[in-house]
Order: C-alpha cells, then sequence, then structure tokens
C-alpha cells in the first residue's frame, strides 16, 4: 500500500448544483451573453417590419448562406442540421451560420494555432529505419503514419514502453511515482481539474518539485473555472511558483471559439515519460467519490522517446498565448528500462480547426483493415454518417465488432441520442453493451491483437469535430494483450442490447432520441 501525500488545498472545492448556478459567475456571463443575443433578436424583430425590400434582402441572404453550405466541407450530417435550422428560422438560423463561420473570436485561435503547428511540424525527427520496418510488416500502418503527419508532427517510435492501466485508480499511484523522480520539468495538461484528494495530493509534489527549482506548468481547459474551479485559480498555481493558464477562459463575451475545449489529458516528466488516456485529476475518476456508479476508466504510460511527442502536444497549446517560438527542452536520456520494448509507438493529436479529421480517420483506418475483431469502449456515441457506415461494414463483412457503453449515463440526452444508433448498428450485427456497474469513460479501440489506441477520443461529435484531442496509436506493442483482456473482464460486467431491450426502453427515451438527432452535431 503506497504512502499518502499531503493534501493540499488552495480553494474550497466548487458547490455543484442549481443554486450554485444562481449564485455563481456563471449567471453573470450567462445573463451578458444572453443580452447580447436579445440585441440581436430585438434588431431581427425590428427588421422584419420593414419595407418587403427587407424582406427581399433577408430572403436573398438566406439563399447565399444555403448556397454557401451546400459548398462548405463540413460534415454531411452537420449541413442537414444547419438546413434544419434555416427551414424553421430562416434569417436567424443563416445569421448564426453566417457567424459560427466568421466569428473573429474562432479565426484568431485558429491563427495562433496553425503558427505554432506549421513552425514545429519538422521540430521532432522521425527515426532511422522505423518507417521501413513498418513496411516490411505489411499491414498498411507507415500509411497511417504518412498520414498523420500532413496535419502536425508525429513520428513513429521503436524504443517506448508502454504501460497500460485499466482503471484510474491503477493509473494515479503511478503518476504519484513518476512525479516525485522529475528533475528538470512537469508538463501537465488536464480537461477537468478539481480540488480535492486526487489534485490535492498531485500539487502537493507540483509545489514542491516548483520549489526546488523544477519547471512546472499547468494547463486547464477554459470551462473548468465555471464548474469546477474558483475564478482566476491559475493565479493560485503562480503564487506557489507553479506557471499555469486556463486554455480559451469563458468570457462574457458571445463567440464561437468556445465551442472548441481543450480536451486532452497530457502528463509529460523530464520528457522520460508521458501519460495520457481518459483520467482527468478530479476524485470520480479514481472512485474516491461516485457520481454515476462504478467510473470505470483507462490510462497508458509511455517511457521512453515517444514522450517527446507529448511534450510537443503540450507546448504549441501551451505557446498559443506566447508570441516567441516553441522552444523544446534539451532531451536527456530516454532508454526505456526494457532493452527492447518493442513494437511501435505513434503519439499524435486532433485539432478542430483545421480540415484533417485526424481522430476520427484514424479510429476508421482500424475498422477499414481488421481482420478479426475491433472491440471499443466509449462513453458516447454519437456518430456522423461516415463512422456509422464504418462500423457496420466492418460488421457486415464478419468482423467482431462490439461497442461497451455506460450503464449509468452522465448526460441523459447524449445517452438518448447513442441510443437513436442501436437499431441500425445491432441490425448490421454491431454487438453493443451497456456497462451495468456505472459509467465508462475509457476511449479504447483494440483490433486483432496487434493493434490499439488509447486516448482522449469519444464517439461523439464533440470529439471527433470540436475538441482538442490526443491519443497513442499502439502496433505490436506488448501491452496489447492486456488491453483486450480488460475489455473482455469489462464486457462481462456488461449487458447486452437486444430487440426485446430497446423495446424496454420508456417513450421519453425513445422519443428524446428521435428528437434529439436533428442537433447531434450540436452536442
Amino acid at each position: 500500500m503506497r504512502e499518502e501525500h499531503r493534501i493540499v488545498r488552495l480553494a474550497k472545492p466548487v458547490k455543484k448544483g442549481l443554486l450554485h448556478l444562481v449564485f455563481s459567475r456563471f449567471l453573470i456571463i450567462f445573463l451578458l451573453m444572453g443580452l447580447q443575443v436579445g440585441v440581436f433578436v430585438v434588431l431581427y424583430g425590428w427588421l422584419a417590419h420593414l419595407s418587403r425590400y427587407t424582406i427581399v434582402a433577408q430572403t436573398v441572404f438566406t439563399g447565399i448562406v444555403v448556397i454557401y453550405l451546400f459548398n462548405n466541407e463540413m460534415d454531411t450530417s452537420a449541413k442537414l442540421t444547419w438546413l434544419f435550422l434555416i427551414s424553421l428560422f430562416p434569417l436567424p438560423g443563416a445569421a448564426l451560420l453566417s457567424f459560427t463561420q466568421t466569428n473573429l473570436g474562432h479565426r484568431n485561435l485558429k491563427q495562433q494555432v496553425d503558427r505554432r503547428i506549421q513552425e514545429s511540424k519538422k521540430a521532432l525527427l522521425q527515426p532511422e529505419g522505423v518507417l521501413e520496418q513498418l513496411e516490411r510488416e505489411g499491414d498498411g500502418t507507415e500509411d497511417l503514419v504518412r498520414y498523420l503527419n500532413r496535419s502536425g508532427c508525429f513520428p513513429a517510435y521503436r524504443d517506448t514502453e508502454v504501460k497500460y492501466y485499466p482503471q484510474g485508480e491503477d493509473t494515479f499511484p503511478a503518476m504519484i511515482r513518476e512525479l516525485e523522480k522529475a528533475e528538470r520539468f512537469i508538463f501537465l495538461e488536464f480537461f477537468i481539474i478539481e480540488e480535492g484528494y486526487m489534485w490535492g495530493q498531485v500539487l502537493d509534489i507540483l509545489i514542491r518539485k516548483a520549489d526546488a527549482g523544477v519547471d512546472v506548468r499547468v494547463m486547464y481547459d477554459g470551462m473548468c473555472e465555471m464548474f469546477h474551479l474558483p475564478h482566476a485559480y491559475w493565479k493560485l498555481l503562480q503564487e506557489h511558483g507553479i506557471q499555469a493558464q486556463p486554455f480559451a477562459p469563458i468570457r462574457p463575451i458571445v463567440s464561437s471559439h468556445y465551442n472548441y475545449r481543450d480536451h486532452r489529458k497530457i502528463l509529460v516528466i523530464d520528457g522520460k515519460v508521458a501519460f495520457t488516456g481518459g483520467v482527468n485529476l478530479a476524485d470520480e475518476y479514481i472512485n474516491r467519490i461516485q457520481r454515476f456508479g462504478r467510473w470505470k476508466d483507462t490510462a497508458i504510460m509511455l517511457r521512453g522517446t515517444a514522450a517527446h511527442s507529448f511534450t510537443l502536444m503540450f507546448l504549441q497549446l501551451w505557446n498559443t498565448r506566447d508570441p516567441s517560438p516553441i522552444s523544446l527542452p534539451e532531451w536527456s536520456d530516454t532508454s526505456p528500462e526494457a532493452p527492447d520494448p518493442g513494437g511501435f509507438v505513434i503519439p499524435y493529436c486532433d485539432c478542430p480547426l483545421d480540415e484533417d479529421k485526424v481522430g476520427e480517420t484514424v479510429y476508421m483506418d482500424i475498422l477499414y483493415r481488421a481482420t478479426d475483431y475491433v472491440h471499443i469502449m466509449t462513453p458516447y456515441l454519437i456518430l456522423d454518417g461516415e463512422m456509422e457506415a464504418a462500423l457496420k461494414y466492418a460488421a457486415q463483412r464478419g468482423i467482431d465488432v462490439k461497442i461497451i457503453l455506460p450503464g449509468i449515463p452522465d448526460k441523459k440526452l447524449a445517452n438518448a441520442l447513442a441510443k437513436s444508433h442501436y437499431r441500425a448498428l445491432t441490425a448490421a450485427g454491431v454487438k453493443l453493451y451497456e456497462y451495468t456497474p456505472g459509467f465508462v469513460h475509457a476511449k479504447v479501440f483494440v483490433s486483432d491483437a496487434k493493434k490499439a489506441v488509447i486516448g482522449t477520443i469519444n464517439l461523439d461529435y464533440r470529439s471527433l469535430y470540436h475538441h482538442f484531442e490526443c491519443a497513442a496509436y499502439l502496433f505490436q506493442v506488448p501491452c496489447i494483450p492486456d488491453i483486450e483482456e480488460d475489455f473482455q473482464a469489462t464486457l462481462s460486467q456488461c449487458r447486452l442490447v437486444t430487440e426485446e431491450t430497446m423495446k424496454q426502453e420508456s417513450f421519453t427515451v425513445r422519443f428524446l432520441s428521435h428528437l434529439m438527432k436533428f442537433i447531434a452535431p450540436l452536442m
């Protein structure tokens, strides 16, 4: 049993519930944003009472926006959603689409991220001989590496040991052990950080390491300060010698760039070790508290030069608010403990502001190349037409496609929307299961006993289209049997979705599943 560290608290835990929202900064921001929307509504009402020339102008504007929509490269399901909104509310719908496509906040964020990615595209060199080894395997993985490097700097590595953790409770002690070893830097980027037992112990180490001269940096998604942390929490961290910043903090100005959240989970220590997966830094992720039954999550630890890729990913977003070029640390010895860890590791990330839907493409590549099975764990199932077609096609050609979903959902509407895919998928031969002990938050693909992806990417629109995400693609890595073993162990605690169980769903769930389909791309 490991020795527990001191639990540090910099602020009182943020209270949950409707009453807290009413008396919080959230209400002020909501009201100010609502006031801005109200101005647009009043303006629209005023215009609606003007002459027929105004009506003609509205019709022409709406027509131009619809033509633009048809020629846009966005997903077909998203186009249908926008057409649905425009058909109900022609001018407001067209104006909203125009706003989301031209908003300055979105454009500024895109320019900052693009600049950082482009200037660091050759920051990490592809280790010699690795692509040639992949080509000799004849599995097409080298093609995937070439595709990934169209949108970033994602080398394939041979010299990295991978450890798989089937629970948050397993991940947390490993994080603590590695944090205690830090000598040069700690880069920490998480979607959710929340005051409590887990974060308090991590924070204790971060403060001590910062006092000892270690470069400690913390970045969390700006939405945290709405629901999980007090406002300007980063200042409290800075008072203890920790460099900190929120990504895309929420301000009382209507902007489409709030749609793009930093959903990544990255911990890098000295460029030698990196963690990623579904585990955030809050107590439910280690079942210290239970909100939706038992919380099932997963993570991996990389020990070796693949940690360099996660270092670069962190710095690319960290430096979006810094005009100076990205400066990578000088790498010390990163040799894994095992002399030949085996397999190939390809860390990658997905930026929602470019044209490459990297997360979805990697998943579909696994589905299309599978020869035996594809086993999946995901908390959400909100699919576009392409992903649904890929899942169905894999099953229809005889691949064993199984998906484990939550038995106790955290979001009722998202769960209802997931069920809208059940009938089509099961009819094609995809086997769906619900985890009866609680909530599955793991994001896992494992295939053919030789491929796996562990990371932050859910099977939903937000992850595949709107979030900054990251993952590691594993090929022939020794821990892949561990991942499949965990899948099977989790499967034993699940109920199979059948025609009978679908008929037993309440009228409300079935009604919502059909209704929410109209706005699925907005979920």
